[in-house]
């Protein structure tokens, strides 16, 4: 029997939503571990749950050294993208047209000039074309920072669990040490019998 599309689209039933969440987040992680020793590559998985718990696979030793592996990598194919949209004759001719510190403002101060400078409607089309390459650059720019911040996020809330999984780890130590401790206690509080002492019968105590 061939099983219809499913439509993807938010399942309004809690309890449904919760068990297709639960069947697809674990075959999502399997495939994921499948895909990291199939092919070996270095992967990683992040998952939050509707009530904000977090679910995540590493296929290294750390999940904190893909993030900034991840990091590093984004925030070098920014700038290279941000390189190549900006033409450097161009930025020159609007240079001169902003005024001098132009060269030193980043795309969003870049923007936020061209809006002062003219109204939108009176540039021209070389003007509107680099209004657009600056206005890409700039949402490129917004989006490395959204993805800096979030993988910061991520990294705080992993060490925060490891944090607490340690913490709960010597407390549990602790515990043990204090039961164990009771128990010596406990054990040399005893009073010892000889064996080779003999108590005397109540009928010992009369004489005939």
């Amino acid at each position: 029997m061939v099983r219809g599309k499913v439509q993807l689209q938010r399942i309004e039933d809690k309890s449904s939503r919760q068990v297709c969440f639960s069947k697809r987040k674990r075959g999502l992680l399997k495939k994921a571990k499948e895909l990291s020793v199939l092919c070996d590559v270095e992967m990683a998985v992040i998952i939050f749950s509707s009530t904000g718990k977090l679910f995540e696979f590493c296929s290294g030793n750390s999940l904190r050294n893909i993030l900034e592996r991840y990091d590093t990598h984004k925030t070098k194919s920014q700038e290279i993208a941000i390189c190549k949209n900006v033409d450097k004759t161009k930025q020159n001719h609007h240079a001169e047209y902003m005024g001098p510190s132009y060269m030193d403002a980043n795309p969003l101060q870049m923007v936020q000039r061209y809006f002062e400078g003219k109204n939108i409607e009176q540039l021209n089309l070389t003007q509107l074309i680099q209004l657009e390459r600056e206005l890409d650059s700039t949402l490129v720019y917004t989006r490395g920072r959204k993805n800096e911040a979030m993988m910061k996020s991520v990294t705080a809330l992993h060490q925060k669990e490891q944090d607490l999984t340690d913490e709960n780890n010597l407390i549990e130590r602790e515990i043990s040490a204090i039961i164990n401790n009771g128990n010596l206690a406990s054990q040399h509080g005893r009073v010892v019998e000889d064996p080779d002492c003999v108590h005397p019968s109540p009928l010992d105590l009369f004489h005939f």
